[in-house]
């Protein structure tokens, strides 16, 4: 019986080095290895976001790549964004390098909260949480500002060059919410 059951380990062992080894070649999402078409809002098997870049060369000729950014996402990898998610989200293929800038769109803004985006493309909704964090404001709180003011709290952010306030510090935007947190679990808006 415990020949066995060291025989059943050995090939437990065996199997598992094999399937990691095959993982290995077959290999997951390098950003350097997509093209244009995959590349903005993929996520590398290495969980780190993957950026579209344009580099014009001599003659004007336009080369497009694709790279690894130093952003990582939480709980993701491997992750190409679907069709669906970058039209739900009011997203574009094309879109170049990683920005908050989209933020202050309130057309933008009104695609990313609504309940395709916001419950169905849970990797956008990540990564543009984390974004609008770095700039100070609660992505959820945005949302529901939505049919209010949001334009004006944009504004208001955007003007003062405020970006999310240092632990234990009084914040002129604690209105908005502010806290460093993870991406809230899809919640109906």
């Amino acid at each position: 019986m415990a020949s066995s059951f060291f025989g059943f380990k050995t090939i437990t062992c065996v199997a598992l080095a094999l399937v990691l080894c095959v993982q290995k070649v077959l290999g997951g999402i390098t950003c350097e290895k997509l093209d244009k078409s995959t590349c903005a809002f993929a996520v590398s098997s290495m969980s780190t976001r993957c950026v579209l870049e344009k580099r014009v060369r001599r003659g004007g000729m336009e080369e497009y790549t694709c790279r690894s950014s130093e952003i990582e996402a939480e709980k993701l990898k491997d992750w190409i964004e679907t069709d669906q998610c970058i039209e739900s989200c009011g997203l574009d293929r094309n879109t170049l390098g990683i920005s908050s800038d989209a933020l202050l769109d309130s057309q933008f803004v009104k695609k990313l909260c609504s309940s395709q985006c916001y419950q169905g493309c849970p990797n956008i909704v990540d990564l543009y949480f984390n974004l609008a964090a770095g700039e100070g404001v609660f992505l959820p709180k945005l949302c529901e500002a939505q049919g209010g003011n949001s334009r004006r709290e944009m504004a208001e952010i955007k003007s003062s060059g405020i970006v999310a306030p240092a632990p234990g510090s009084v914040s002129p935007l604690n209105h908005l919410g502010l806290a460093p947190a993870m991406a809230p679990a899809m919640a109906p808006f």
